[in-house]
């Protein structure tokens, strides 16, 4: 199921002071959300809200330099797309391999757009595992960058089991964003390993 909450500037410093830990009702599991703050490197961007034995926890941190592109940070989703068992046997995953991550695709959409715009940083990825009921610890990061400078670095420590995933980060621009082509290295890590895939926008 995915979910789209609002969030309010108040919600983000509140995750300040509560360690990103938020509960929601059992409807709104797997949902969470992004408060953007604009012009601020590196600030808290929203809470990751979870409902009780949700897979999804954590928070979503990491801003973007208003001086590059002005904009601020939408509400963050995730799906869950296949189950363990649809992940392993799509992958003739073996559990002797361990934990296992892997990017199935990472998109900018759309990939051309103009000022003011909204682009959707969207992953796909599939978590194994030797148990379907581990609760593994991923980092899910997109680094935006323009002409080589570092422009946004959104970033969700979440926890999963095995399975595939599907999350959404929107980058809302601003009326004045600088164009060009932004690119985007998405990059899907857990203690075990990672896996990075490259993408691009271009704002005109």
């Amino acid at each position: 199921m995915k979910m789209k909450i609002a969030a309010l500037f108040t919600l983000a410093a509140f995750v300040l002071g509560a360690s990103g830990c938020v509960t929601v009702s059992e409807e709104h599991k797997g949902a969470a959300t992004g408060a953007g703050l604009g012009g601020v490197t590196g600030a808290v961007a929203g809470a990751v809200l979870a409902g009780e034995g949700s897979r999804t926890k954590g928070a979503l941190i990491g801003g973007l330099a208003g001086a590059v592109l002005g904009g601020v940070i939408g509400n963050y989703t995730v799906d869950k797309k296949k189950d363990a068992q649809e992940t392993s046997n799509k992958y003739a995953y073996s559990p002797s391999a361990g934990t296992v991550v892997r990017i199935e695709s990472a998109d900018a959409k759309p990939s051309v757009l103009a000022q003011g715009g909204t682009v959707n940083l969207v992953t796909s990825y599939a978590v194994m595992s030797p148990s379907s009921e581990n609760e593994i610890a991923i980092t899910e990061s997109r680094e935006v960058t323009l002409n080589g400078e570092l422009i946004g670095s959104p970033e969700a420590n979440v926890s999963r089991t095995p399975g595939t995933y599907q999350s959404s980060v929107p980058l809302i621009l601003a009326a004045d964003a600088k164009k060009g082509k932004y690119r985007v290295i998405t990059t899907i890590k857990s203690a075990a390993g990672k896996d990075s895939r490259e993408s691009s926008f271009t704002v005109q």
